[in-house]
């Protein structure tokens, strides 16, 4: 399986405290069934003043880490993106980071309050090559009133990435219905952990992946945690 979302890197976020932890992380994720992770610690003035070269420099002493550990996870650059204006231009100077330097971004939206103009600012994202990931919406408080704007981004060329944590009711009963609600509707593209440490937001895919089975089929459950990911990291284009 491949992981496109978590905060493994240690010190950075909210996530891995230290090195103990992101390796403790790190032998859970392999014992979970992923070979590839994409780490993605939070870029958000004001809050996590992350940029592009410092999570790259933390994910090369990681990477060397599990390497002298003996763990077969292969790492990659990413981020939690917060919407700001010139997203375009910072993804293009490398202050923000996309999956993999692919053209896949994680974009996160603030979490209680649903932003103007929404889908004008995904659509300069598209205009300018890349294909935004909306991370976790199933999780914003907002989402149920603008649940047709989920739909319309999605139709519009929007990829949606939900947590294998809200299908196992680890968020509460309302995300893990509106996680299986846009599941059932075809507006999932990628599964992911979100996993910040080992007991309260650990890695989880495998969870995930047997209940997204349950409810779309193994085949489309296949395609959320292995198909579309590792076209992602190979920078492919693949019709939905």
């Amino acid at each position: 399986m491949i992981d496109l979302h978590c905060h493994l890197l240690p010190g950075v976020d909210d996530g891995a405290k230290d090195l103990g932890t992101s390796l403790e992380m790190a032998r859970i994720f392999v014992a979970d069934g992923v070979t590839h992770l994409a780490c993605t610690p939070h870029i958000t003035p004001g809050v996590w003043a992350n940029s592009g070269p410092q999570i790259r420099a933390a994910i090369a002493d990681l990477q060397l880490a599990l390497d002298a550990a003996g763990i077969d996870l292969t790492l990659y650059p990413g981020a939690d993106n917060h919407m700001v204006p010139n997203f375009v231009a910072g993804l293009r100077d490398g202050k923000l980071l996309t999956l993999a330097d692919s053209r896949y971004v994680l974009v996160e939206p603030p979490h209680h309050v649903a932003p103007p103009r929404l889908d004008e600012f995904f659509f300069g994202i598209r205009m300018a090559g890349y294909i935004p990931v909306l991370t976790h919406p199933e999780r914003l408080t907002w989402i149920e009133g603008q649940y047709d704007t989920m739909q319309r981004l999605v139709t519009g060329g929007v990829w949606m990435q939900i947590t294998a944590g809200s299908l196992t009711g680890r968020f509460g009963k309302r995300v893990r219905g509106l996680a299986l609600r846009m599941l059932r509707d075809g507006l999932v593209h990628i599964l992911a952990t979100d996993a910040h440490d080992p007991e309260r937001r650990p890695p989880d895919l495998s969870e995930g992946w047997r209940i997204a089975a349950e409810e779309v089929g193994q085949e489309e459950a296949e395609r959320l945690v292995l198909h579309r990911p590792f076209a992602i990291l190979k920078d492919e284009l693949i019709a939905e």
